[in-house]
């Protein structure tokens, strides 16, 4: 009869063993799937990121561009600033003779 008391008492305590067992499981299931979830988000972002990367470099090449642009523009002007101020220079000499030969 001992016997046939444990017999219950051991498929009871194997039910609950498994029944912990898949208990278990099905929470680590559910943490591998919250990873993987979060895997495939981190994937997303980082192609995110690297759609913005190019965007920005080129921008930043533009940017690089315009500015080399604007350096030439400001040698021109520099020049034409050089030429002119000559030429008042030089008008003032002028206007300074005519002056003189209007006496």
């Amino acid at each position: 009869m001992a016997s046939s008391e444990t017999q219950p008492r051991f498929g009871q305590s194997v039910k609950g063993l498994l029944s912990d067992k898949v208990t278990s499981c099905s929470g680590d299931v559910i943490a591998l799937t919250r990873q993987v979830l979060k895997g495939s988000r981190s994937h997303e972002l980082l192609s995110q990121a690297a759609r913005n990367m190019v965007i920005q470099e080129d921008a930043i090449l533009h940017s690089e561009d315009s500015l080399r642009k604007m350096s030439i523009i400001t040698t021109h002007l520099q020049y034409q600033q050089e030429a002119i101020q000559k030429n008042v220079e030089h008008s003032k000499y002028l206007q300074d003779q005519l002056k003189h030969l209007m006496k």
